[in-house]
């Protein structure tokens, strides 16, 4: 039986990725694509996640767009044109064709909401965006934390930081969403930070064999991480030359092969009030504080494993 999915996104480079392996792996069923205010404005997250649905050959799989703005702070979008890496890394449009495809006109938080409510097998939410409509929809109906059997979350970091030296993107674009979503008590919460992404590195040789394959996947993969791999080279290079993270994309390859990442479990929360640290993922990997453990968190990855996953899901693309 396919494992069933959500995936919530906020579609620049490499959540294009994470929706094509979503979307092609034999093992899943992406039932639906809900998008949030993010890389991009939400209108432009939401056009991209069609045009990768629609570049792949699945114009099937429905988007619902979601929240236009974090639940609380107004200062975000200034702040996001501000930071260099957010917006040279995925621009507004993907390199993908244009698309006739539409969003549904259900919002995303109301789809999320009805879909859990008359769920009849278990779906496992992947939220790799700010996490704004998943607070939003735990505000809609509480309930929702004994309904998602599973959260796989790409967010936070723990040694490391992108949009600040303290704090990853998703969870500062939106500090409450995320302090209300691991509060909120799931049964079974894993995040996925940039501790694990850095090191499921996606290099530029690699980037000419996703081409190579000749699929609309490849191609995809190949142009979305190709130009990932140039920005980082200027603005943030990583320990492997001429290569970048694919960070939501190992989020997916988990529920695929859960140990291409390495997991602990450890108590995890969310600051939304420090002048220089707003946005981060506190680990309490020492267990100094009196909160008990609420989250599995992956410290380390396998990039072989990555890429082969990768290779061989978007083979198939034909």
């Amino acid at each position: 039986m396919k494992r069933k999915l959500i995936l919530d996104v906020d579609t620049g480079t490499d959540d294009a990725v994470a929706i094509m392996l979503a979307a092609l792996h034999e093992d899943l069923d992406l039932i639906g694509v809900t998008t949030v205010n993010g890389n991009a404005e939400l209108h432009y997250c939401t056009d991209n996640s069609l045009r990768v649905l629609d570049y792949i050959g699945k114009p099937e799989i429905p988007v619902y767009a979601g929240c236009h703005k974090p639940l609380v702070r107004n200062d975000f979008p200034t702040l996001r044109t501000k930071n260099d890496l957010t917006e040279k890394i995925h621009g507004k449009h993907l390199p993908l064709p244009e698309t006739a495809l539409k969003a549904q006109k259900q919002h995303a938080v109301e789809y999320l909401v009805e879909t859990y409510r008359n769920a009849t097998d278990p779906i496992t939410l992947v939220p790799v965006a700010p996490l704004t409509n998943i607070a939003a929809a735990l505000a809609v109906e509480p309930k929702l934390v004994d309904l998602i059997p599973e959260v796989v979350i790409m967010g936070g970091g723990h040694d490391v930081g992108n949009v600040t030296p303290a704090a990853e993107f998703n969870i500062w674009a939106d500090p409450e969403a995320a302090y209300a979503v691991f509060n909120a008590g799931f049964e079974k919460l894993t995040m996925v930070p940039l501790d694990a992404t850095h090191k499921a590195l996606v290099t530029a040789t690699q980037c000419r064999q996703f081409d190579e394959l000749g699929t609309p996947a490849g191609k995809a993969m190949a142009a979305c991480t190709g130009h990932r791999i140039g920005i980082h080279d200027k603005i943030q290079k990583m320990d492997v030359e001429h290569s970048a993270p694919v960070h939501d994309a190992l989020c997916i390859a988990h529920l695929i092969q859960p140990d291409v990442i390495t997991l602990e479990e450890h108590p995890v929360d969310i600051e939304t009030q420090g002048a220089l640290t707003v946005g981060r993922t506190i680990v309490d990997k020492n267990h100094r504080g009196t909160k008990q453990a609420n989250c599995k968190v992956a410290f380390d990855a396998n990039a072989a494993l990555f890429v082969d996953i990768m290779m061989k899901t978007f083979a198939s693309n034909k």
